[in-house]
């Protein structure tokens, strides 16, 4: 019997043959933790009486960039600390999101990667498994090297057809957590395959990857082939590239076919990810604020998307439009192709790189019964930072039609 994808990249790891449900102790090749989960970690890395990390790790100072209280301003210092100290790798307020950074310069096919934040998966559209933990977890593996874990059983997901304009790899996602359910994958793998995904980017697989655990999944993984490796080139990594993808016999717990042609924009309601409807039966609803951003959206090719629709157009005067780029390589890039000037002449706040609108901390805090359409991955009541706001997630095409619209808009309307 073959191999899924996971459970190839444990057993090439190991050096020995696994399947789903095994219990297993794995070399651990990146580690990351953030401001907002770092500090437990060094806490219990503390604990452990260590005076060397076991592994490569990586601290970033993205969820509070820059801080805007002290409290956060110190809990950042501290961070700055200790990785002065063990050698850890930091990346300052203004890099950009972890998740983007990893998928940038760390990840590559065939790792273990860990993280103390949940969507630490992002990183499986390189062929990685890749997964979040606890922060006592994570600051365990800093100290050992490895961890333990329990091989995931597989869904794969063959999605196939061809995807209408204007619809994106986010609808396509939005689609799966609401057929799934928030609960329908728990610890499960989901395994993106089929025309469609061949024939992503490795930006769009992100997006199906990051979301994979709004399901309850453990992690979302893509093969590595030739977009990959061209992904890995451009980014000055083309040597980290290896071919990696399930075995054509593998056994899966449940296939799940998605044909994507007739596929309409996606919208999940609040306060819950798998409250999906398609556009057509909630356009027009108003909208105070709109995001385009986070570790779900915020990468190049999700600014081009939004930019074409709000280009030599204005943003709507009811409506707040927040755009954060994902990493710094990202905003300079979208300098360079003019999209950031194509978002502040349509009336656009450029925010700097990182997670802050997306977690409420700062950047975007909504008032008292306003809603926000995001195209971040969670809209759990509170999670822009106020509990009486009200967050509908959807692609950055449908975003951008909704800032214009100051309602929520089908972005393949021409009058948008």
């Amino acid at each position: 019997m073959g191999y899924t994808l996971v459970e190839k990249v444990i057993a090439q790891r190991i050096g020995h043959g696994v399947k789903a449900g095994d219990f297993v102790i794995v070399p651990v090749d990146l580690i990351l933790a953030h401001e907002g989960t770092g500090p437990l970690a060094i806490d219990r890395f503390g604990e452990l009486g260590k005076e060397r990390l076991a592994a490569t790790t990586l601290l970033f100072l993205d969820h509070a960039a820059p801080p805007p209280r002290k409290e956060l301003a110190n809990v950042q210092k501290r961070l700055r600390a200790f990785a002065a100290l063990m050698g850890a790798h930091l990346f300052e307020t203004g890099s950009g999101i972890c998740h983007q950074i990893v998928a940038e310069q760390w990840a590559k096919p065939g790792q273990i990667i860990i993280g103390a934040d949940s969507h630490t998966c992002t990183a499986g559209a390189l062929g990685a498994f890749a997964t979040g933990m606890g922060s006592t977890d994570v600051a365990a593996a800093m100290a050992l090297g490895e961890t333990w874990l329990r091989i995931p059983e597989t869904f794969r997901i063959e999605i196939k057809g061809r995807l209408p304009p204007m619809v994106l790899a986010k609808d396509i996602i939005l689609r799966l957590i609401g057929l799934l359910r928030a609960d329908g994958a728990i610890y499960k793998a989901l395994e993106f395959g089929g025309p469609v995904v061949e024939g992503m980017s490795v930006e769009e697989r992100m997006t199906l990857c990051n979301m994979a655990v709004e399901a309850g999944a453990k992690a979302g993984l893509c093969a590595a082939d030739e977009v990959t490796r061209r992904f890995l080139e451009n980014h000055g990594r083309g040597r980290d590239y290896m071919p990696l993808s399930s075995d054509p016999d593998a056994s899966y717990e449940r296939l799940i076919e998605l044909d994507v042609s007739d596929l309409s924009p996606q919208v999940a309601l609040p306060h819950f990810v798998d409250n999906v409807r398609s556009i057509e039966e909630v356009n027009g609803i108003p909208i105070d604020q709109v995001f385009i951003g986070a570790c779900t959206n915020g990468r190049l090719a999700d600014l081009r998307a939004a930019a074409s629709i709000l280009k030599g157009r204005k943003v709507h005067p009811r409506v707040r439009l927040l755009v954060g780029p994902a990493s710094r390589r990202v905003y300079l890039d979208a300098l360079r192709e003019g999209l950031i000037q194509a978002f502040v002449e349509a009336g656009a706040i450029i925010l700097p790189p990182g997670c802050g609108a997306c977690v409420g901390v700062h950047q975007g805090i909504l008032g008292d019964g306003e809603r926000c359409l995001s195209t971040q991955n969670r809209n759990f009541r509170g999670r822009m930072g106020n509990p009486e706001g009200e967050i509908f997630l959807a692609s950055p095409a449908t975003a951008a039609a909704t800032a214009v619209s100051g309602k929520i808009t089908d972005p393949r309307m021409a009058d948008c």
